[in-house]
């Protein structure tokens, strides 16, 4: 068999894990204290290169994404901190039950 014909076949495989990837990411579906990421409060963690990070720490869990600009998408590195540091009161959506120890 031609080799050329197993192509659609990879092609297709390929393509059918596409759908949808798992849960939405809009809401912290842990079983205690479960909230609407919208909610919580976001601090900024600049990374070693100095860009900027959305971080947010619910007491049992964290969040970290890229904070990229608008318009370009391209990362934000407005300097806001020294390399390695944090800003803001990213810890301000602690659970009831457990709190934040650190």
């Amino acid at each position: 068999m031609p080799r050329f014909t197993f192509v659609p076949l990879i092609c297709a495989l390929a393509l059918a894990g596409c759908g949808e990837l798992g849960p939405a990411k809009t809401a912290d579906d842990g079983l205690i204290d479960s909230k609407e990421l919208t909610t919580l409060r976001a601090g900024i963690w600049v990374d070693p290169n100095g860009c900027d990070h959305w971080i947010i720490d619910d007491g049992l869990e964290g969040y970290l994404s890229a904070r990229l600009d608008r318009r370009t998408g391209k990362p934000v590195c407005s300097g806001i901190a020294p390399p390695t540091q944090t800003v803001g009161d990213f810890k301000g959506g602690g659970t009831v039950i457990f709190g934040d120890p650190f």
